[in-house]
């Protein structure tokens, strides 16, 4: 699923959604592009990670490890589109498993912990078989199992109004059924690559805490097209109730639970889940900070307040300060993530004139956002060209170049070709409308100066462009499509189906407005295709096609960076953050 990070968007749309999402020149001697100070290549897996199994490694237990990122909790359900965000998938990636594990270099790997297996049992029609490990429970007590799957496909089926959620790509397709308590079975429709990313991406929650408040006595026997009440009653809670944290409804079952969660000040505490069946070792007790200044960030570590600070906001002097805490026995990573940060171009409102969207194009100058903001972090970072891909992935090709940075004069032709005039203000109008739009963000330094690089390059072609911050934006607004141009990131995990919910007609994170058959037709292809050459080359039609749209602007692949102290070894995992594999972390002197 793709998540907004402004995090606050990712691509496991196969199984979930994006997720909103919210470095640095080398020395020290290590990776000359990215600065790391120590070899984190080699903390990218997990100490016990077996070919593609992932389990927990033994480890000694510590008290508390105090963990910072960039912006706070704010649900426990984070698969409803207001909640969906990378910083609740880094908290939540310890409170809540599924079938699949994603490690440092994002390979998908089965969680050995938790499953037994999971296997395609069948070709024609696809089924997939999903085997649960006896004995895993969530930390009320409570079996982890068949039910809880199920649930996770009711609420993500799109059959039944009363489930809200950021996607259904791939549950649309399913028919379910739960053979026993441990095996659940899934038969698709139609073929699904991408099965690997279903049911994963924190989304299985507590089937039975569902039953009790909704007063479902069995929720494998509500069907959609069903008992009405009993579907209104527990969809309502389940869109509706999992916001924030409550103790008695949101149990954990993975290697943590939350204990606790200050809304004021975005503190949330995880403590170990008593029922975990998996190795005990990592820290008793994990505080989770939201520091959204990344210099400040680093000053607390520099000051000890925090023993990670992990940020998916490259920002150059936070680096900086971070590697040149070496001495004191910090070690500084720095890694590409696959999260984009990006223009939004909303539809429904000044751009839906064709000739502003590629006058808007025309006019930006990706390169100098790089070079002034990201090259001091990543020195071989470059503008990214593509939307579905990321660079050096098979099938990425560049579809952006010839349509960025063609100056002002490039723009002013189309706008006036598309009967925009321009106003003695030197701002473009047209029908007595001037061309004049707001770029939305949260509170986010980088943003904001991405927005400053901006302006003068608009202006120059007759745009008007004003910095429209907002610390709630990506907590209620952008969902809303409540803006002119939206600027955040989408972090995804490696199934390209995931990005179809944002960019096909209805989407289910498709807050633009955008509407193009051609990207529409090539979606279904790639979706449904059984080969998967035949899949990538539609993904890159569809990439092709929403280019030609002028509906979002690619601007880089954002590097994360990461610093940690006392701690023996920390990475930064692309789409889960920091404590995909805390549980294995050790104590240091």
């Amino acid at each position: 699923m793709r998540r907004s990070k402004v995090v606050s968007a990712a691509s496991i749309v196969a199984a979930s959604a994006l997720v909103l999402s919210a470095c640095g020149g080398g020395d020290d001697g290590g990776d000359s592009n990215n600065g790391s100070t120590s070899d984190v290549k080699s903390m990218a897996t997990g100490k016990a990670q077996d070919g593609d199994q992932f389990k927990l490694a033994e480890a000694e237990p510590f008290d508390e490890a105090i963990v910072a990122i960039d912006d706070g909790f704010s649900a426990y359900n984070n698969k409803t589109p207001d909640a969906n965000s990378s910083y609740n998938n880094y908290v939540l990636t310890a409170a809540i498993t599924g079938p699949f594990v994603l490690d440092g270099n994002n390979k998908v790997l089965l969680n050995a912990d938790v499953m037994e297996s999971v296997e395609v049992t069948s070709q024609d029609p696809q089924v997939v078989e999903y085997k649960i490990k006896p004995g895993v429970k969530w930390s009320d007590g409570e079996a982890w199992d068949c039910d809880d799957f199920y649930l996770g496909w009711l609420s993500h089926s799109g059959k039944v109004e009363s489930f809200t959620s950021a996607s259904t790509t791939g549950y649309e397709l399913m028919d379910v059924t739960c053979k026993d308590d441990l095996t659940f079975e899934t038969k698709y429709s139609e073929p699904y690559l991408d099965y690997k990313g279903m049911f994963s991406d924190q989304m299985l929650l507590p089937a039975h805490i569902v039953e009790k408040q909704a007063g479902v006595e069995d929720i494998t026997a509500l069907k959609p097209g069903g008992d009405a009440a009993k579907l209104k009653a527990a969809g309502d809670f389940w869109t509706k109730e999992w916001g924030g944290f409550n103790a008695e409804t949101m149990p954990g079952s993975g290697p943590y639970k939350i204990a606790s969660f200050d809304a004021n000040t975005e503190q949330i505490v995880l403590e170990r889940n008593p029922e975990w069946i998996g190795a005990k070792g990592g820290p008793d007790k994990i505080t989770v900070r939201a520091i959204p200044d990344t210099k400040a960030m680093a000053t607390a570590l520099q000051n000890g307040e925090i023993d990670v600070a992990a940020s998916t906001q490259p920002d150059a002097t936070a680096a900086s300060t971070l590697k040149g805490l070496s001495s004191q026995g910090v070690v500084y990573g720095s890694a590409p993530q696959l999260t984009y940060e990006h223009f939004d171009l909303n539809f429904n409102r000044i751009f839906a004139d064709d000739a502003a969207r590629k006058a808007f194009f025309q006019a930006i100058n990706r390169q100098e956002i790089v070079d002034k903001l990201i090259k001091p972090v990543q020195a071989d970072a470059e503008p990214k060209n593509n939307v579905i891909f990321f660079e050096g992935e098979p099938g990425a090709k560049d579809v952006y170049s010839d349509k960025t940075n063609q100056g002002a004069e490039a723009a002013k032709k189309t706008l006036e070709e598309g009967g925009w005039k321009l106003g003695e203000d030197g701002i473009y109008v047209k029908d007595g409308k001037r061309l004049s739009v707001e770029i939305s963000h949260n509170e986010n330094a980088r943003r904001s100066q991405t927005v400053e690089i901006l302006i003068p390059q608009m202006k120059a072609a007759g745009i008007e462009v004003k910095d429209d911050t907002d610390a709630n934006f990506l907590k209620g607004r952008v969902d809303k499509g409540d803006y002119d141009v939206a600027l955040f990131g989408w972090s995804s995990a490696p199934f390209h189906a995931e990005s179809k919910a944002i960019y096909t007609t209805g989407g289910n994170q498709n807050w633009q407005g955008l509407s193009n058959p051609d990207i529409d037709a090539a979606y279904e292809t790639a979706v449904s295709a059984t080969d998967e050459q035949v899949a990538l080359e539609a993904y890159q039609a569809a990439d092709a096609a929403l280019a030609e749209s002028y509906a979002t602007v690619p601007l880089f692949a954002t590097p994360s960076m990461w610093a940690f102290r006392g701690i023996d070894r920390v990475y930064m995992q692309s789409y889960n953050g920091a404590l995909w594999n805390v549980g294995e972390w050790e104590k240091t002197e």
